[in-house]
């Protein structure tokens, strides 16, 4: 009886050391954690605000969404119809996202917002895509040569990370037309 209290008490003992000893193994040899960020673009990005860029116009849809600006290099068509094409790939979230192609001669796809560099600046070149927020920051850049559904991912992450809010408040514009009450009218019998 009493090998068997030992070996319970040494079990339970066990218990509660095995884990320790686990995550000390984790961290001294780096074994099964992760890699710190999923992310396919580039998330030390030290850029202007996307207001504050040398771009004639900058516009969004809407106040709330978030923005894909595009430099539109010498393939500006395929570069146009590839995010046109990733746009339409959010479905119902497509709504969120709102698309600014710098350049490029031909017209603007549906959705799609065109600007042109006032002055060309230093940190971009002919392809580069970039992420910004609602509040105008830009969250990833990405090379020309970044395959659509890599950055698919990172919008859906981003999207799924920062939901919308369920109730968003109205503006001035989308209020419904108040009816004003009926003056009460008395009849007399």
């Amino acid at each position: 009886m009493i090998v068997s209290a030992r070996v319970k008490l040494l079990a339970l003992m066990a218990i509660f050391a095995l884990p320790m000893v686990a995550a000390w193994a984790m961290v001294t040899l780096q074994w099964g954690i992760p890699e710190g960020r999923t992310a396919h673009g580039n998330l030390d990005v030290e850029l202007p605000m996307l207001s504050e860029w040398p771009i004639d116009q900058f516009h969004k849809e809407d106040a709330s969404d978030w923005v894909i600006v595009y430099d539109c290099g010498q393939q500006c068509a395929e570069d146009a119809d590839r995010w046109w094409r990733l746009h339409r790939a959010l479905g119902r979230e497509a709504h969120r996202l709102s698309r600014v192609r710098i350049g490029g001669d031909g017209d603007a796809l549906p959705g799609e917002h065109v600007a042109h560099w006032q002055q060309q600046p230093d940190w971009t070149t002919d392809g580069r895509v970039w992420i910004g927020d609602p509040e105008g920051m830009v969250m990833l850049e990405y090379p020309s040569n970044i395959e659509t559904a890599l950055v698919l991912d990172d919008i859906e992450k981003l999207f799924k990370m920062n939901p919308e809010p369920e109730f968003s408040p109205l503006d001035e514009s989308s209020r419904a037309l108040s009816v004003e009450p009926a003056e009460e009218t008395r009849h007399e019998s």
